[in-house]
């Protein structure tokens, strides 16, 4: 399939990031579906094209159609899945019900499945068998783009070639997609720095200091690169924006989620209402490492203080006596 055939997009899922996407996309040209499964909020969104409750700052261009007919927007060319991983395998099985064979499916999701430890690509192909599965991932927070601010990520696909078709047509002035096809790689570092952003943000909540907050983002960054090399990533793709590139945005700023979860964590603030992917991937990560092996010290003391098994100062004082080692 050459991007030139791929000439309809549906973003699934009409949140934030599912939102911006589709703002992203039709900046360039393409015909977007946005579909949403709540109707009355998806009827509200098509009569004001403002979408208040994620984005209240931006309208929606007249050439997005905001349609709640799964099997309408599952009739496109590409379908992009901006759905939470924890709620992805069931949008997954409702999807297969409508999707053509061969179409290719871009997960927007970071994460990995508390229940079964599965990460996006596994869900994909578990329920979608038919169709070639992507992983969008990357440092892109869903206001920068939808205000048009330069943001670059990566899309991975198992076929490079695929990937790269994909990436052309998803690009828009902006916004710079890269390619590989390293998948495990690329949803490795979108699911762990989630977590490591909760430890950021927990250091900067207790007010331990930049410093700290650096070291602990280096020290961080050595357990995603440890936990992805048992798994058989490979190294550059942890360096690159889908890795190094994403746990540098969340890990210091309060537009993360997952930041502001470990922020309120560490000054004893109530917790945020809104979703952290982070403490739903925390139990599957730890889990994940220990069966491969893994030291990640930092995550696992993340887990621990969401868990209420330690508070944060005792979590912050056994890091803190953990013997020197050469690094």
């Amino acid at each position: 399939m050459k991007s030139k055939d791929l000439k309809s997009l549906a973003i699934l899922g009409a949140g934030a990031y599912g939102t911006a996407l589709a703002i992203v996309a039709a900046r360039s040209g393409n015909a977007v579906t946005l579909w949403g499964r709540d109707p009355a909020a998806i009827a509200r969104l098509e009569q004001s094209r403002i979408n208040a409750a994620y984005l209240p700052d931006e309208v929606l261009p007249q050439s997005i159609t905001i349609s709640n007919d799964l099997s309408a927007a599952a009739d496109a060319d590409v379908l992009v899945l901006a759905i939470p991983t924890q709620t992805l395998r069931q949008a997954c099985a409702t999807l297969a019900k409508h999707v053509r064979p061969g179409i290719p499916v871009v997960a927007a999701a970071k994460g990995i499945e508390q229940a079964t430890s599965a990460f996006i690509s596994d869900i994909l192909r578990e329920n979608l068998p038919d169709q070639p599965p992507a992983i969008l991932s990357g440092p892109s927070f869903a206001a920068d783009m939808a205000r048009g601010l330069p943001t670059a990520v990566t899309l991975a696909a198992d076929d490079l070639a695929l990937a790269e078709r994909l990436g052309a047509r998803l690009s828009a002035p902006g916004f710079r997609i890269y390619h590989t096809d390293d998948m495990r790689g690329v949803e490795i570092g979108g699911a762990a720095k989630n977590v490591l952003a909760i430890a950021a943000g927990i250091v900067a909540g207790a007010r331990l200091g930049d410093s700290a907050r650096s070291a602990l983002i280096a020290r961080g960054f050595a357990e995603l690169r440890r936990f992805a090399n048992a798994l058989g990533a490979r190294p550059e793709t942890l360096m690159g924006l889908s890795g190094l590139g994403d746990l540098v945005l969340t890990a210091s700023s309060p537009q993360s989620r997952n930041f502001a979860l470990g922020h309120a964590l560490g000054s004893g603030a109530p917790a945020p209402a809104k979703l952290a992917e982070g403490a739903f991937t925390a139990p599957a990560l730890v889990r994940m490492a220990h069966a491969h092996d893994v030291e990640m010290p930092i995550s696992e003391a993340v887990l621990a203080v969401l868990e209420a098994r330690m508070s944060v100062s005792d979590a912050i004082a056994a890091l803190l006596a953990r013997p020197a080692r050469e690094e």
